[in-house]
């Protein structure tokens, strides 16, 4: 028997952050130490640019496109690595 793992369905209160994440959004990311980075900081701020669908729903979001706010590089993140949404100055 095989059951289908590809639609979240829990409560709300254990609800991934990063299914609320939409481009324009500032967010806080967890630093993805790369091979032979120095471990110089433990998380990033950025803005999104652009939210990819997975394969099964594109409507859940598994990659982001993030400029990291200090230093203009454009980056492809996993969303598991997004901790916080900043709110907007609306």
């Amino acid at each position: 028997m095989s059951v289908d793992h590809g639609v979240y369905s829990s409560p709300e209160s254990d609800r991934p952050m990063f299914l609320d994440v939409a481009p324009g959004m500032t967010v806080i990311v967890q630093h993805d130490l790369q091979t032979g980075e120095k471990a110089e900081k433990d998380w990033w701020m950025g803005q999104v640019i652009h939210c990819g669908g997975a394969a099964r729903d594109p409507k859940i979001h598994n990659l982001f496109q993030i400029a990291d706010v200090d230093s203009g590089v454009i980056r492809w993140v996993n969303a598991d690595l997004v901790t916080h949404i900043l709110p907007s100055i609306d």
